[in-house]
């Protein structure tokens, strides 16, 4: 019975360590545009790159920062003169 639940754990360990999917190391992105260099030399959108490397995914938003700066007559985040 030990032997038969070991066995179980090890298959479910496995099936969970080939999910796993992890970034390492140095990722060369552009300073400008934030493109990262993949390892055939290509340059990818941030979104693309991390999505295909691992189980991230990505919603967009506005920052209230680039909200005045894009959108200055619609932003509510106005900075107060």
């Amino acid at each position: 019975m030990a032997a038969q639940e070991r066995e179980n754990l090890v298959a479910e360990l496995e099936k969970t360590l080939s999910k796993v999917k992890l970034l390492t190391g140095f990722l060369p992105i552009c300073a400008s545009c934030k493109k990262i260099r993949d390892d055939k030399g290509y340059w990818n959108q941030i979104e693309s790159y991390i999505r295909d490397h691992s189980e991230a995914e990505f919603s967009h938003g506005i920052c209230p920062e680039c909200a005045n700066k894009l959108y200055p007559e619609l932003s509510k985040f106005k900075k107060r003169s």
